[in-house]
């Protein structure tokens, strides 16, 4: 999938630069957590000096959100036709729920970044909210309500900033999801 930056176009060279800051991110945030996070120690681990990766993001916040943008962009997609309503919606909010589980480092790391003020991180978190709308109201069909299509969307938002906040595992967030997406379906 062809990803674009935030900040701009990029070219073949541009993207494998910020395929490796958004991997190296990755492995920092492992090693010493969102606090410890700095874009220079990011461009190190990629091989890249510290001016080129600020020109591509703003802020370690930005880039948290570009990885956490890049993980929900290449998630697949549930298909629309399958199972009931219900069972659908299900499989969106798990499969969301569930992209960051294995990795609690950057799943704490993405809740603080997607909470900023930078204005990239503002536009990338407009991007992944459309892009979970557009997944939840597939997954509703055609004749969804607005109203509930919203409902889903704040219990999904909710729900993944409590598990930021450490009120539980992504898993029985996942599982939370499905209890309470249920009740407002069916």
């Amino acid at each position: 999938m062809n990803l674009e930056s935030t900040r701009r176009r990029l070219t073949e060279k541009q993207a494998d630069t910020v395929a490796r800051l958004t991997q190296a991110a990755v492995e920092v945030l492992r090693e010493e957590g969102f606090t410890g996070l700095t874009v220079r120690m990011v461009a190190a681990r990629a091989g890249v000096a510290p001016a080129t990766a600020y020109t591509y993001f703003s802020s370690k916040e930005h880039l948290v959100a570009e990885v956490f943008w890049r993980r929900l962009a290449n998630a697949p997609t549930a298909d629309a036709e399958s199972a009931s309503r219900a069972d659908r919606v299900v499989a969106v909010l798990r499969g969301i729920a569930l992209l960051l589980a294995d990795e609690p480092e950057l799943a704490a790391a993405v809740t603080s970044a997607l909470l900023g003020h930078d204005p990239d991180v503002e536009h990338l978190r407009a991007r992944i909210g459309l892009d979970i709308r557009h997944r939840v109201s597939a997954a509703l069909g055609a004749d969804s309500d607005p109203d509930e299509l919203e409902a889903l969307e704040l219990l999904y938002a909710g729900a993944l900033v409590r598990a930021g906040m450490g009120y539980g595992t992504y898993e029985k967030l996942a599982d939370r999801l499905e209890t309470s997406a249920r009740l407002l379906l069916e």
